[in-house]
């Protein structure tokens, strides 16, 4: 896993049978970055991730999202942009909720499938473009530019920068 460049900075937690100290010290040494014993409980198991999750990528485990004056809040499923509240549909919270985690990076729509949809759906890549269009309206308040940009030829990602139309 450390090896391959889609997998190098994956968060590893090995769950083994072995728990002898030298077989423990061989796991983390070779790159996991945690190591549990069987029989282990469930909740610190989950402990355990949402530990490494906030380690390696805080952004998917905080409560709330914000990125210039957008607050998305998972916990009850609202966005707000400034003082509005913005009413999105449950597919629309998902693709906000994926592209404000990593802010002005490209995803294609093959990339938007599989994240917001799920990797065992079949589904054409162009209902990812209609529900961008979507999306769009609802963030977007007139006089303002497209806060989600489409790459030419690359796919969708959200700006960090909002610029007036009229400037």
């Amino acid at each position: 896993l450390r090896a391959r460049e889609a997998t190098k900075n994956l968060p590893v937690i090995m769950l083994t049978a072995r728990g002898q100290e030298d077989e423990r010290v061989r796991g983390l040494s070779t790159g996991a970055d945690d190591y549990i014993v069987k029989p282990f409980s469930v909740p610190e198991l989950i402990a355990r991730i949402r530990a490494l999750l906030r380690r390696a990528s805080p952004e998917r485990v905080a409560d709330q999202l914000i990125m210039g004056d957008i607050v998305l809040d998972r916990t009850s499923k609202r966005v707000h942009r400034g003082t509005r509240e913005v009413n999105l549909g449950p597919t629309e919270f998902r693709l906000l909720e994926h592209l404000i985690e990593k802010p002005g990076r490209i995803y294609t729509r093959a990339q938007l499938l599989d994240a917001v949809w799920g990797m065992n759906m079949e589904i054409d890549e162009r209902t990812v473009d209609v529900h961008v269009k979507r999306l769009r309206e609802a963030l977007s308040p007139v006089h303002r530019s497209q806060l989600i940009e489409t790459v030419r030829g690359a796919g969708y990602r959200l700006t960090q920068q909002v610029v007036d139309a009229a400037a």
